[in-house]
């Protein structure tokens, strides 16, 4: 049994992707974000059973001594902490800075002091910006559209060197869009999800023309532990994609659909992103990752939908259905 920490095990995606490397027998420490409720955000909805099964350590990822101290004794590291709403990092670029690439930068010295056996790094599908072509691989060029793509960009860079300059045993792992149980309202799926079971007629989005490459939440965790589990990515950055497309609106028109057909959309001008910064189209290739590892999407898009819909019901007050989450 090797263990292993997740950084932003508290999150979205870590929490799935703690629960995940349970499963598969993995000794999982769990880095949260320090705060003074003690709260372990996502973590805290776990069974009490499985919660005393993960070893908690509280920090901040921009801090290096408390990221070298939580990475001591560990065999690898998933490295998820990251602030990652695009409208908020347009008014606080620097927090993302020091979040994402300075965050990464310590895990990295850390891993490479600490001669840490695996290093996945967490990337995203926004640093392709729009689609220049489709599907998109990993050749595909790099383009900053939002302050946190431009992070992004630059903490996978630094991976790169650290692989390059040093043999650093790392892997950038690249999921498009990913969706399910626990997402913030600040992603669009839960956006509309919780304006529909609110009772709401009138569903407020910004722009409908966009597509995207949705992963179910329980497929991208499964991506990370195939990835880690092959010695082939190692020095590599692969995409967890679907290779199907959907637009905003066609995503809004199905879910509406499922929950009160009666719902109409509205624009929502707050929502929307400057022109340059929108990315219009993503439609990733998994040609990569099914290559190098056993990796297989098990869950359908309408699969997936439906239990992201069930989850929310039960979880309501957990979402502010009456405000932007930016």
């Amino acid at each position: 049994m090797k263990k292993v920490l997740v950084t932003g095990a508290d999150g979205f995606i870590g929490s799935h992707l703690t629960e995940s490397l349970l499963e598969k027998g993995y000794d999982v420490k769990a880095f949260t974000f320090y705060n003074s409720f003690n709260t372990w955000g996502w973590l805290d909805t776990l069974p009490k059973e499985k919660l005393r099964e993960i070893e908690i350590f509280s920090g901040d990822v921009r801090d290096p001594n408390g990221v070298r101290e939580a990475m001591t004794g560990v065999d690898a590291v998933f490295h998820l902490a990251a602030l990652i709403a695009i409208p908020f990092s347009y008014h606080s670029p620097d927090s993302y800075v020091d979040t994402n690439i300075k965050g990464t930068l310590n895990v990295l010295q850390a891993a490479r002091m600490l001669e840490t056996e695996r290093v996945l790094i967490t990337s995203t599908s926004e640093v392709y910006g729009t689609a220049q072509y489709v599907p998109i691989d990993e050749k595909h060029p790099y383009q900053g559209q939002s302050p946190y793509s431009a992070t992004k960009i630059g903490a996978d860079r630094l991976a790169e060197s650290f692989y390059r300059s040093f043999n650093l045993p790392v892997s950038i792992v690249r999921p498009f869009n990913t969706f399910g149980p626990r997402q913030s309202a600040r992603a669009v799926i839960p956006t509309i999800i919780s304006q529909l079971l609110a009772g709401k007629e009138e569903i407020k989005l910004g722009s409908l023309t966009p597509t995207r490459d949705f992963n179910y939440v329980k497929d991208t965790a499964a991506g990370f532990i195939a990835i880690a589990e092959s010695d082939q990515t190692i020095g590599q950055e692969i995409n967890i994609a679907t290779q199907q497309e959907i637009s905003i609106g066609e995503l809004a028109q199905e879910i509406i659909a499922q929950i009160n057909p009666k719902a109409k959309i509205v624009c929502d001008e707050q929502r929307l992103r400057p022109e340059k910064s929108e990315v219009n189209r993503l439609l990733g290739s998994n040609a990569k990752i099914k290559e190098l590892t056993d990796w297989q999407q098990k869950y359908t898009f309408a699969q997936g939908i439906a239990e992201t819909i069930a989850w929310m019901r039960d979880h309501m007050d957990s979402y502010k259905a009456d405000i932007y989450n930016v």
